[in-house]
């Protein structure tokens, strides 16, 4: 997967922005504030529809627009397609060449990215919330049915939670035929949810245990699990996780209705890491747990290969800096050669860059792009 070129449209400090022609390795250098990270973080957009930044759209749309466009051609193993997408306070539409999209779980997917930014710290040792928020946009990349059964759950929550609290010293017949109807509903799209989950894990586990052990030579050993709010860790079977998904609901039905919100489901699960046995997030050193977030990318390259068949876009933003030049090397050398990448850096001093072979460096400053 490549991404030949990109033209923005009043995207955050970019009133105007037409690169063609980017290669193999692409550095992106300028000082802080310049819009550096704005120019990935508009790569993600188009991949993703939404930002790794912020959860509000109006944030994207510089001062001077009333609405922000971005489009990419991008070549794909089955040929080139033509991405375009604009955001304005009335929604977002998307195109694949040419063809408006009707919902954007079948625009998701055209372009397949993994970001790594210092915040994916937070992966390891932030919190569930963190997690989750992963969990679902690495899925939703190679699962687009996924996002319809999370866009339902998450739609369903809403309604049950405000008949919870409505519910509060009320008879609790008045409700339980409503209750009934949001907790079915509920159950069928969370299960999905967590079966995808599980399954997604049990993938990454196996390229990301194999990379932290050729990290870290052998010494450690990296564990991934799901932490889920009801059934066992490793149960995929749906029936069963039906059946044990509705009994945790009818068990908890009595706190729920005084605290006014559902207590258990896929908005209430986990993700751990585990090193040598011991608890990352808890135990683990700031290089074990820097070592994990690495593992977990480069995990992420492999998984999308094996799913779809092609390598991702690797977008660096800010992060070589803050590698040492161990970390960094085994960076450069996973996406050496098969893997089109990004990088942002305040300086090329900072980089590995005897490593950086055939890398076109980009100059930003002030929302200016010179090749």
């Amino acid at each position: 997967m490549f991404v030949n070129n990109i033209h923005l449209q009043h995207y955050r400090n970019y009133s105007q922005l037409e690169l063609n022609s980017f290669g193999p390795v692409n550095l992106l250098i300028g000082q802080n504030a310049q819009g550096k990270t704005n120019l990935v973080e508009a790569i993600y957009v188009l991949a993703l529809t939404k930002s790794h930044r912020t959860a509000k759209d109006k944030e994207l749309i510089s001062f001077d627009g009333s609405s922000t466009y971005l489009s990419s051609s991008v070549s794909k193993k089955y040929g080139d397609v033509r991405l375009e997408l604009a955001i304005s306070p009335q929604g977002k539409k998307a195109k694949i060449n040419g063809l408006e999209q009707r919902k954007l779980s079948n625009f998701i997917g055209s372009l397949n990215v993994v970001m790594f930014a210092p915040e994916d710290l937070e992966i390891v040792k932030g919190t569930p919330g963190v997690r989750r928020r992963f969990l679902d946009m690495e899925i939703g990349q190679v699962a687009p049915g996924y996002l319809y059964h999370l866009q339902q759950y998450q739609k369903v929550l809403i309604q049950r939670n405000n008949l919870l609290k409505q519910a509060w010293g009320k008879d609790l017949a008045s409700i339980q035929i409503m209750l009934e109807i949001w907790n079915e509903q509920l159950v069928e799209h969370g299960v999905k949810i967590v079966r995808k989950r599980k399954q997604f894990i049990k993938k990454l586990q196996r390229w990301a245990e194999e990379i932290h052990h050729g990290i870290t030579g052998g010494g450690e050993e990296l564990k991934l699990s799901y932490v889920p709010s009801f059934g066992e860790p490793g149960e995929e079977d749906e029936a069963v996780l039906l059946e044990r998904f509705m009994l945790k609901l009818s068990q908890m039905r009595d706190q729920e209705i005084r605290r006014g919100m559902t207590l258990a489901g896929p908005h209430r699960d986990d993700l751990a890491f585990a090193i040598n046995g011991k608890e990352v997030h808890t135990y683990g050193s700031q290089g074990q747990q820097r070592t994990t977030a690495l593992s977990l990318k480069l995990a992420e390259i492999e998984l999308i290969h094996e799913e779809i068949g092609e390598y991702p876009v690797l977008l660096l933003d800010d992060v070589l800096s803050e590698l040492d030049p161990y970390r960094q090397t085994q960076l450069i050398e996973t996406f050496q050669s098969k893997v089109q990448t990004f990088i942002t850096a305040t300086g090329i001093e900072s980089l590995n860059a005897g490593r950086l072979k055939e890398a076109s460096i980009y100059h930003v400053r002030a929302g200016h792009v010179e090749f």
